[in-house]
């Protein structure tokens, strides 16, 4: 390839952007000669970047699409387990078929239930299980939008995968049973490919090589964590730790405390090594059970273990249920069998209040609790000794669409249909984000209940009086130009609509001009801008300056993944000639929203104002002076920063609907 550009002009320009922008690595591609190279090299001699630069570095995965950070905030990383040969007969039955377009239909349907990275294990004999790998993950890595694990024990077939897999994988799994050789192969390919690593918790002893007790699965922990980071230069934040799920489910005495281990297995190893992460094949702890059992075990065992510091499973993630949907009797068996709550369990927390009995088994009453009961109706269901006000709570909290209409058709013989949704369905959904903000309701049950509470109120705003121009509020909506995700801010449509607000979604990729025409068209109270990719924190910055020079200075919300709240508050707000505020999710925008309308934005800029002074002064008694350095726009697993500012992304609202 030849260009007509000469190697001095194309030094000139080079040079400038050196000289005057601090650029650190200028060269040529295509077309660029060696002729181009010398001169580039000759213009920029003597020359230095302005200053060094040490980005932050948050520890991802990724798809050929987008990356998912190994942290979730208030959640889990859910990987899905169902692409796994050994585990679901769906996906074998499909792999001998060699139908690999319904694989990859399970493998999206995996991601619509919640999973945020997919689990691929093609090991099954008889099969070249080498050539299934490129197979499937060739197809994946093209058409998910979610990064994989490639899960297998034979080298040669993780090797396969990661040939072919595009982004940046997972790999499952490292381990010590056969001994260091094995396990250092592992890493070396891990090394290669830029992938992380899962290691199970599991050593050469040939008594008991899969570690049961917290102590043994601290110091396996320990020793791996050490070896691959020493000996291959594995970063502890690309670790996954497997402590190992083991059955509670056998009543063997052998088992009975395998829960219990596993908790504190994980709440030492996180202490210890708050930098790596954590992660466990959930399901194992259920085995064998009625299908409605399993359901509720696995969901009240994932929360504890999330109390305990695991940062991720791999799980069918349409079978989780959010803790407010399990029956209070059904979560107590099922505490009582993971904390093995038996008068004679050694080390175990004792019989459950209100149990007397010596006998007492925690198993036979959680298998009793479920017998007959089939798998979808592990959920707690609503109770006909409910008042109405609280069935109509419950609707939205357990997103439960049928008999919605009946309930609220009853409502409305008793209340106007604005007092349903403000003083009873509003109050469902302020208790969803409470759920949300703890951890308790994971994003796609959050949705459910957004969708019930659209439903609602259509359902009754036939009957409500027509008011010509009633709204809290209004906002514009966008995500910003180059992004196509909008998860997040579609969420903050649904929230705000419910909530009284007119939104006007102008939807992805929108740039300054279609915003700041979006504002003139409809006179908003704020502007609220998302976006997902790093980018998109740069295009944001451009925006402020943009609507600084025409003289537009609207309230302006910003959020999504991509952003830091210590970037937005700390710089971007610096930069802003009004008022700029950080939405860490849609009830927090919510929030902003009610201050905005309500003339109480000061308070927020006070507690802006509040934020940023404790950090000066964190930054003065560590004796790092006044100045805050600029913050890294996207955040970063606390205590892996790289010379940015370490914070955490919010990384849970990330794929398009």
């Amino acid at each position: 390839t030849v260009y007509p550009l000469g190697p001095e002009p194309m030094a000139e320009v080079l040079r400038g952007f050196v000289a005057d922008h601090g650029v650190g690595l200028v060269g040529g591609c295509c077309g660029a000669s060696p002729a181009h190279i010398t001169a580039i090299a000759r213009a920029v001699e003597g020359l230095r970047p302005r200053r060094s630069r040490k980005p932050a570095w948050a520890a991802s995965s990724t798809s050929l699409f987008s990356p998912t950070p190994h942290r979730q905030d208030t959640s889990f990383l859910i990987i899905g387990e169902r692409c796994n040969a050994s585990g679901s007969r769906r996906f074998k039955r499909l792999l001998e078929a060699e139908d690999f377009d319904a694989i990859v239909s399970l493998a999206r349907e995996q991601v619509r239930d919640g999973s945020h990275v997919l689990d691929v294990n093609v090991d099954y004999a008889g099969r070249d299980n080498a050539a299934d790998m490129a197979e499937v993950v060739t197809r994946l890595s093209r058409q998910v939008d979610a990064p994989l694990m490639i899960d297998s024990t034979q080298v040669r077939t993780i090797d396969a995968g990661l040939r072919h897999a595009a982004g940046k994988c997972i790999i499952n799994s490292a381990n010590f049973e056969d001994g260091e050789a094995k396990f250092d192969e592992v890493c070396r390919l891990a090394r290669a490919y830029n992938a992380a690593l899962v290691i199970g918790t599991i050593d050469e002893d040939p008594e008991a090589a899969m570690a049961r007790t917290a102590d043994r699965k601290r110091s396996i922990a320990e020793r791996a964590i050490e070896r691959a980071t020493a000996s291959h230069g594995l970063d502890e934040a690309d670790l996954f730790i497997d402590p190992l799920v083991l059955p509670i489910s056998t009543g063997m005495d052998a088992d009975r405390r395998s829960a219990l281990e596993l908790i504190e297995g994980t709440r030492r190893i996180a202490a210890a090594f708050p930098n790596v992460q954590l992660t466990c094949g959930l399901s194992n702890v259920s085995f064998g059970l009625n299908p409605a059992a399993r359901v509720v075990l696995n969901s009240v065992f994932m929360h504890e273990l999330a109390e305990a510091g695991m940062t991720s499973a791999i799980v069918h993630a349409s079978k989780i249920l959010p803790l407010n949907k399990i029956d209070d009797e059904h979560r107590r068996a099922a505490l009582d069998l993971i904390y093995d709550r038996r008068a004679e369990s050694v080390g175990g927390t004792g019989l459950p209040d209100g149990v007397s009995d010596e006998t007492f088994d925690p198993l036979a009453r959680l298998i009793g609790s479920f017998m007959g009961v089939e798998g979808a109706s592990a959920a707690k269901k609503p109770k006909i000794t409910l008042t109405l006000e609280e069935r109509l709570r419950e609707h939205i909290i357990d997103g439960e669409k049928a008999g919605l209409a009946d309930t609220l058709d009853e409502a409305m013989g008793v209340y106007t249909p604005l007092d349903i949704i403000n003083d009873h369905l509003l109050d469902g959904m302020k208790t969803v984000g409470v759920l949300f903000g703890t951890g308790e309701m994971q994003l796609p049950f959050v949705l459910q209940s957004a969708e019930v509470m659209k439903k609602a109120v259509a359902h009754l705003e036939p009957n409500m009086e027509k008011v010509a121009g009633r709204t809290k509020g209004t906002i514009v909506l966008a995500t910003v130009k180059g992004d196509v995700h909008d998860i997040g801010k579609n969420l903050v449509d649904i929230i705000l609509t419910n909530n009284g607000y007119t939104v006007h979604n102008i939807g992805i990729k929108q740039p300054i001009d279609n915003i700041l025409n979006a504002l003139e068209e409809h006179k908003p109270d704020a502007i609220g801008l998302s976006g997902l990719l790093v980018k998109s924190v740069n295009v944001m910055e451009e925006n402020i300056e943009t609507m600084n020079e025409r003289g537009h200075a609207p309230p302006l919300i910003l959020g999504g993944a991509a952003l830091a709240r210590s970037y937005a508050e700390g710089y971007l707000r610096s930069k802003y000639a009004g008022p700029l505020l950080y939405g860490k999710d849609a009830f927090d925008g919510l929030r902003i929203m009610d201050h905005i309308v309500n003339g109480k934005i000061d308070a927020l800029s006070e507690e802006i104002d509040a934020r940023l002074g404790k950090r000066r002064d964190a930054r003065v008694q560590a004796g790092l002076g006044m100045n805050e350095p600029k913050p890294a726009a996207a955040g970063t697993v606390p205590g892996t920063d790289r010379g940015g500012v370490a914070t955490m992304t919010r990384s849970d609202v990330r794929r398009d609907v």
